[in-house]
């Protein structure tokens, strides 16, 4: 899984993309919700929390403006 997400990231930055890699959905999560991003891939078998629970929470954060994800 390392070695995908290693390559990914190295395409993106050789076509001059910035990128950031979270090894785990909470870490991915909270990572979303404070940094502003153009994109975010995921992968849905992630640990600790799996790519449709980050997008199910982080679409629910970024609804309720002013609330943020805790992570308890």
């Amino acid at each position: 899984m390392k070695n995908l997400s290693r390559f990914v990231e190295l395409e993106l930055q050789h076509e001059g993309y910035e990128t950031k890699v979270c090894s785990d959905g909470r870490t991915g999560l909270q990572t979303a919700i404070d940094e502003s991003w153009d994109a975010i891939l995921l992968d849905l078998m992630l640990p600790e929390m799996n790519g449709l629970e980050v997008v199910r929470r982080l679409r629910q954060v970024k609804t309720n403006t002013g609330h943020h994800y805790d992570s308890s």
